[in-house]
């Protein structure tokens, strides 16, 4: 391939980068081509770059490609800075939710280089080992599922005692994914200080219809309840956190708590959790916002394929399965993360889900809408990911540290959630 249509490749997927194709057939391709550039941003400058120099040194020199590649390079540069700004962005988000003294409140200030952006690990993006966590795999939760039925436990490579702990759930459409493939990056920062994480698999469509895939979210956090302990958690404190399809069930798993539907044969277990971090989750399910694309997304993809009823026939099961229509008062408190260039779910959804949650919960809600980001932002360590996870970990130590306070105080194992 010649150096000018390299540069044209390139130019075409910065473009989308920067201001992905629009509209909801475009969503996939563009979501594809998207994410990559933009969290692998810094990897495809130095190759632009290194690209541009070779070919400036030869003879004949393409003009119209040293052209295009200065644009590149210049549209390249623009990802990098946005997604360092992240930083900003998430901070704002915090001190807006719970407060400019919200700092305070953790067992240390953050230091600058906690806050800076660690350009030594982004090397090789796809390295998420950490020596001081250890990881013990495939424990059945619920036997009778197979591999579907099995999680993974992230703890403190030391040892840890009723430490706080975090639920991840993975995305993948409903159909698609694995413990072992998302939310990395988040479980071993947070058990290198301290936290216990699991990783669950759950049944996917479309084998196993909605709600069988929240049903086993339930089944997770009633395993917590009773075996964390043995791990070294502190099954009274249960944090929930997931991305895309894991967002979504995330979201409806904080606010369903003791739902007997969604609990056949362990009614009354205790599913309930501290708080939930969901990253660019589906909140409306069935279409009730009147969002096209969740019209769309509902009538092509979920009906046929995930619940396998139409939304005519059976309204009721995609309504109780929309997060937005089921916030109550008793709503935990919630990090609500969503990227403002998403392809596959519109931020209009997490801007109407946080809104409802303000208007409706008593919960103390905190919102981070980054610019640039497309979904999937979070799954390998990136400049992106890099400040949202560091911002989760603050926001989590926060509520962690609130949330202990107010046990101490009631003598309680269940104290009422921190409100801000």
């Amino acid at each position: 391939m010649s150096f000018l249509r390299r540069q044209l490749v390139t130019a075409a997927l910065t473009a989308n980068a920067i201001r992905p194709v629009p509209g909801f057939r475009a969503g996939i391709p563009s979501f594809a081509a998207g994410w990559l550039t933009s969290e692998l941003a810094p990897h495809l400058l130095a190759l632009t770059a290194a690209d541009t120099a070779a070919h400036a040194v030869r003879r004949p020199r393409s003009r119209a490609g040293l052209a295009l590649a200065a644009l590149n390079l210049a549209g390249q540069a623009f990802l990098v800075d946005q997604a360092r700004r992240v930083q900003k962005d998430a901070e704002e988000a915090l001190v807006e939710g719970i407060g400019a003294d919200y700092a305070e409140q953790l067992d240390a200030l953050p230091t600058p280089a906690e806050l800076a952006t660690p350009w030594r690990r982004l090397v090789n993006p796809f390295r998420m080992r950490n020596d001081a966590v250890v990881v013990e795999k495939d424990i059945p939760y619920a036997p009778e599922h197979g591999k579907r039925g099995l999680l993974d436990v992230y703890r403190p490579a030391n040892g840890s005692d009723r430490a706080p702990v975090l639920l991840q759930v993975h995305g993948g459409g409903w159909t698609i994914g694995t413990k072992d493939q998302q939310g990395i990056p988040l479980m071993q920062h947070l058990a290198a200080k301290g936290w216990v994480c699991v990783a669950i698999n759950y049944r996917l469509a479309p084998r196993d219809p909605f709600p069988a895939q929240i049903v086993d979210v339930k089944r997770a956090i009633a395993w917590i309840r009773e075996h964390i302990e043995e791990y070294g958690g502190d099954p009274d404190y249960v944090a929930i956190t997931g991305g895309s399809a894991g967002g979504h069930l995330t979201a409806l798993a904080a606010v369903t708590a003791g739902d007997p539907a969604y609990q056949p044969g362990f009614e009354d277990a205790d599913t309930s959790v501290a708080v939930a971090v969901p990253h660019y989750g589906v909140y409306d399910f069935a279409g009730c916002t009147g969002l096209r694309s969740a019209e769309l997304m509902r009538d092509r993809f979920l009906a046929p394929r995930i619940v396998q009823r139409r939304w005519e026939e059976a309204p009721e099961v995609f309504e109780a399965g929309t997060p937005l229509l089921r916030i109550t008062k008793e709503a935990p408190d919630f990090f609500v993360l969503h990227g403002a260039h998403d392809s596959l779910v519109s931020v209009e959804q997490a801007r109407l889900f946080v809104q409802r949650l303000r208007d409706v919960s008593g919960a103390t809600v905190v919102y981070a809408e980054l610019p640039g980001a497309q979904h999937a932002f979070d799954v390998f360590p990136s400049i992106r990911s890099a400040h949202v996870v560091r911002a989760i970990d603050r926001y989590l130590h926060w509520h962690w540290n609130g949330w202990r306070r107010e046990r101490a105080a009631t003598g309680s194992r269940t104290p009422p959630q921190p409100r801000g």
